[in-house]
């Protein structure tokens, strides 16, 4: 059997610039623009390639040939979200918040050591926040955490 290794995770936007900056400032991703060359199926439009929790994540514009739909609520079938891993989940879920990012869900503990949030990206895009950690205090928390807000 062939190896399979991860490439990439593809968005489309409207807007691939707005969607790009929102990634740089809520999540510090590096961020890589040039212009599609002539023979690509977007021409002389901005192309966007990140990186993200070390992962890349591609983003395109609209298809010039095939009307794109709407994005899908939340929860749905298919890719439904992808996650990046923090330390400190009350800590960046303060900061994303004083920078204007919807937070979408949570904090909350979901099972036993599993700390996590949601945030609400442009055209729905879910991000998954997790904080893994070894024991939770009564309160949700993980242990030795500051209380949230």
């Amino acid at each position: 059997m062939p190896e399979y290794r991860y490439d990439h995770i593809h968005l489309r936007s409207p807007d691939p610039n707005a969607t790009a900056r929102f990634f740089e400032t809520m999540f510090g991703a590096e961020v890589t623009r040039d212009i599609y060359p002539p023979g690509t199926l977007y021409p002389g439009q901005m192309r966007v390639r990140m990186k993200v929790g070390g992962q890349t994540v591609l983003i395109a514009p609209p298809h010039p040939h095939e009307q794109t739909g709407p994005a899908p609520g939340f929860p749905h079938y298919g890719l439904e979200h992808f996650g990046l891993t923090v330390d400190n989940l009350d800590a960046a879920v303060t900061e994303l918040r004083a920078k204007g990012a919807e937070i979408a869900g949570g904090p909350v503990m979901r099972n036993p050591g599993l700390y996590l949030a949601f945030v609400r990206g442009p055209e729905g895009v879910m991000v998954e926040l997790v904080q893994r950690c070894a024991t939770a205090d009564p309160g949700g928390r993980p242990s030795g955490e500051a209380g949230r807000d």
